[in-house]
């Protein structure tokens, strides 16, 4: 299905002009959705004392995100319902950018932590209004253009990661923050062109077909828990792992600087992972056997990170990073191949990623209390491995070929 502009002075768009404008239009989002996050955690000890804030604050900069995707995920449908995907996406894309731009300038604990959760919110709304747009604008493109959208949030996150610091020490660290403003104001323009040229989401007919229940409760329907149970455990993954990888692998008797390598690591596995799914999903194979295998992926890093060889750790986290980098990616495309209409897909995105924020906050938040209460990582990789088991099993049930209402495919 694909729209037409509003204006009566337009040309038609044609179908493939419309996919080459929602590609551009979600890869500049996706350039976006990561990085303002990431590259605090890159200088976070510089902005720390700039700011003159302690251990504690900085703690609650890298909670607040969650908590904001969270919000996010639960209050983004029905406003993108009401006001339209692509006005609510300007909207939050012009709020990220301020964000950026009150935590830089606005010298202070107040303004960094009021920055920081603007963006975070955007990011929330962004992160479950991506794949309604994706669905009712390119349908027959859905795994490849979900594929970029994933491919391009996290190789800038990667990008921005490893360039803030040096960057800080050059022009300092407000301009190293509050330069990525750029890209935010470049996707706002991109965004405004294409609610130009194709019209509002909210204007276009749902679907077709009148015996499909546009209202289906997503909060009552098994596949939706099941799925939020599988990304909220890849979640809990990919953050303890993000907050401590390289503090796991120091008390593994790997010196700094490999330690550091080990991160790198786990992060760069992203685009392979993506590619490697979107890849395989285009030419029909199982989603249900790629969805297993990046979950056991999970369970084999794991085990290897808590009772193997670390000569071996660049394999036992480039696993990990494959595996929560895969469920990611697949999750996002399931809220659109398990639905029958873009408002479907909103209300799944939203439902899961609210559960799944929600679960992953105490990811980071629970191993870091039992390493501080037992003295080391034992405990906390052994529960950490367990929930990677049970995934295999959510992975089984979430990833099964039937829609949200439970009729099979």
């Amino acid at each position: 299905m694909q729209s037409q502009p509003n204006s009566k002075h337009s040309s038609p768009i044609t179908p493939k002009a419309t996919f080459w404008l929602v590609l551009i239009a979600i890869v500049l989002l996706s350039a976006n959705m990561r990085s303002p996050i990431v590259a605090l955690g890159s200088i976070a000890p510089v902005v720390q004392d700039a700011l003159h804030i302690s251990e504690a604050q900085i703690g609650w900069l890298g909670a607040v995100p969650m908590i904001m995707f969270a919000l996010g995920a639960f209050i983004s449908p029905p406003i993108g319902k009401r006001f339209g995907l692509e006005n609510t996406l300007i909207v939050m894309l012009v709020m990220l950018t301020a964000g950026i731009v009150v935590r830089s300038w606005w010298v202070g604990w107040t303004g960094f932590l009021l920055g920081t959760i603007l963006l975070s919110l955007a990011i929330g709304f962004a992160n479950t209004l991506a794949a309604p747009i994706i669905k009712q604008r390119t349908p027959n493109n859905i795994a490849l253009i979900t594929g970029l959208f994933s491919l391009t949030m996290t190789t800038v996150a990667g990008l921005v990661a490893g360039i803030v610091y040096p960057l800080t020490t050059k022009v300092g660290w407000q301009w190293a923050l509050g330069g990525w403003a750029a890209l935010g104001i470049l996707a706002t323009v991109f965004w405004v062109v294409l609610r130009i040229r194709l019209g509002s989401s909210h204007k276009l007919p749902q679907t077709m077909d009148t015996s499909i229940d546009d209202d289906i409760s997503v909060w009552r329907a098994p596949l939706a828990w099941q799925l939020a149970v599988f990304m909220g455990l890849q979640s809990v993954m990919f953050y303890t792992s993000a907050s401590f990888l390289p503090s796991i692998w120091l008390s593994k008797g790997l010196d700094q600087v490999q330690a550091g390598h080990m991160a790198s690591v786990f992060q760069f596995m992203a685009p392979v992972a993506i590619l490697s799914l979107t890849w395989l999903i285009r030419r029909g194979k199982s989603i249900q056997m790629v969805a297993v295998t990046s979950a056991a992926l999970n369970v084999i890093g794991s085990f290897g990170m808590a009772y193997m060889t670390p000569s071996l750790a660049w394999l036992w986290s480039a696993l990990m990073g494959l595996g929560t980098s895969g469920i990611f990616t697949l999750s996002i495309m399931l809220f659109s191949l398990r639905t029958y209409t873009p408002q479907q897909a909103s209300s799944l995105s939203g439902m899961v990623q609210t559960i799944g924020y929600l679960i992953a906050i105490f990811g980071p938040l629970g191993a870091g209390w039992l390493h501080e209460h037992t003295g080391d990582w034992s405990l906390a990789l052994l529960c950490l491995l367990l929930l990677m088991c049970v995934n295999v099993v959510a992975a089984w049930f979430a990833s099964r070929p039937m829609m949200i209402d439970g009729k099979p495919l």
